[in-house]
């Protein structure tokens, strides 16, 4: 069983950078996909940014993309997202998740069968 946590999450203004990390603990090869989601208030969970396969391949979603850096070290225990100039509509709950193997496209919630509690990220004018 694997167990995903979340930190580095706080409020920051806008145009700052906030870099959070997610704690994998468990074993690595079910961390193979990984990726970083993020829910705002009154909307669905959406799928920013994950990293996957030997290489590391990176996908972004357009809403983040030349702002965010998804990665992840060697031994595929911690995942990182640094995020730099922020915008209030950042403002949301950010998840870590992971799965062994693909289940599905990879910044589809669906594709991944363990999560973490989440970090608060808040983004003021």
């Amino acid at each position: 069983q694997v167990q995903l946590v979340e930190s580095g999450g706080g409020s920051v203004q806008a145009g700052g950078s906030l870099r959070l990390s997610c704690a994998a603990s468990g074993y690595s090869y079910s961390t193979n996909y990984m990726a970083w989601f993020r829910q705002a208030p009154g909307k669905e969970r959406e799928g920013i940014a994950a990293i996957y396969g030997g290489p590391g391949y990176t996908y972004y979603h357009d809403s983040v993309k030349g702002r965010f850096t998804i990665s992840q070290d060697s031994a595929k225990i911690t995942l990182y997202l640094q995020m730099n100039s922020l915008k209030p509509e950042d403002t949301a709950m950010y998840y870590c998740a992971a799965a062994s193997r693909s289940l599905g496209w990879v910044l589809d919630s669906h594709a991944y069968n363990y999560w973490g509690q989440g970090t608060q990220v808040t983004v003021s004018t």
